[in-house]
């Protein structure tokens, strides 16, 4: 089983001289939110909190906050397994409305299931804006397959069973994060009629055209795929690839997809012709971020 905290542990540990880091010039950086993947929370200190750690040595002056879900990091931990996300997405809102020094807009970095929650956030509360999302690992067609929990054993032990009970099963989807973006490939209509999450922001069933409006508000959306992907099937998910509908095996890329591309959506093909979608990939597992990447390809997308 792998750690979500050790993995991020080996992103953050960069060294302060690192080349071709600079700090921000002239007035306040643009604010930064984190929100953190299954099994992490907020401010553990080997993940989400070196990572904010790390924003804010590389850029001097920068406000980070990093999301906690419920009034302590256990609850934080717990809820990211257990709490509807869609009542995630409403607590999330309430404290960006609520916190002054986002209110001019802020960037955003979700780490795995924290990207598409981020998503989330961009399509359902426009207020205040959120500049830039760098999407590190996100589930953007969701998953079919959890090869590894990253909590502790009661935890996925619970996830465990009430998988093997049915993700689309009413007291299933209500209960469980991943089975809200559990995408059986197999079964596309029960997937479009019952996913609580994952298949309403990708507009599955009724769409509503603000979704796309305010995703087209961001000035760029980066996604990060890692190509050696053991905790994500597919990992093409994490560039909003998928599955073909029938089969478990032969996959789809975003620019093949009717309705994410043909039809847009959700505004992807427009973000990527103006120049706003980028794709970046990296040759490692799941959440091992070198280095070297983080000092030349976010750091940099992060400063105005």
């Amino acid at each position: 089983m792998h750690s979500l905290f050790g993995l991020l542990f080996l992103a953050v540990t960069v060294s302060p001289t690192a080349a071709g880091v600079s700090g921000v010039s002239g007035g306040d950086p643009t604010p930064i939110v984190l929100w953190h993947g299954m099994g992490d929370s907020c401010c553990n200190p080997l993940s989400m909190g070196g990572v904010k750690k790390l924003m804010e040595k590389h850029i001097p002056g920068v406000y980070v906050k990093s999301l906690m879900i419920g009034s302590n990091v256990a609850d934080d931990t717990a809820n990211g397994f257990f709490m509807d996300v869609q009542e995630q997405l409403k607590m999330v809102c309430t404290q960006l409305s609520n916190d002054t020094a986002l209110q001019n807009g802020y960037h955003a970095i979700g780490f795995s299931q924290g990207g598409q929650f981020l998503r989330g956030i961009a399509q359902k509360c426009p207020t205040p804006r959120m500049k830039r999302l760098i999407s590190v690992g996100g589930q953007h067609q969701g998953v079919y397959g959890l090869p590894h929990c990253p909590g502790p054993w009661w935890i996925c032990q619970e996830v465990d069973k009430l998988l093997n009970m049915g993700a689309y099963r009413d007291f299933v989807q209500s209960r469980l994060v991943q089975a809200q973006y559990w995408h059986d490939p197999l079964n596309e209509e029960l997937y479009k009629e019952k996913s609580r999450f994952i298949g309403e922001i990708n507009q599955e069933g009724t769409e509503k055209p603000e979704y796309k409006e305010n995703l087209l508000k961001l000035a760029n959306f980066t996604l990060i795929k890692f190509t050696k992907d053991s905790m994500v099937t597919p990992r093409e998910s994490e560039w909003f690839g998928f599955y073909n509908p029938g089969s478990d095996k032969n996959l789809y890329t975003l620019q093949e997809s009717e309705p994410l591309w043909d039809q847009d959506k959700l505004g992807l093909k427009e973000l990527f012709e103006s120049g706003r979608l980028e794709f970046l990939e990296i040759a490692a597992d799941h959440l091992h971020v070198p280095e070297k990447f983080w000092l030349e390809e976010i750091i940099p997308r992060l400063k105005d």
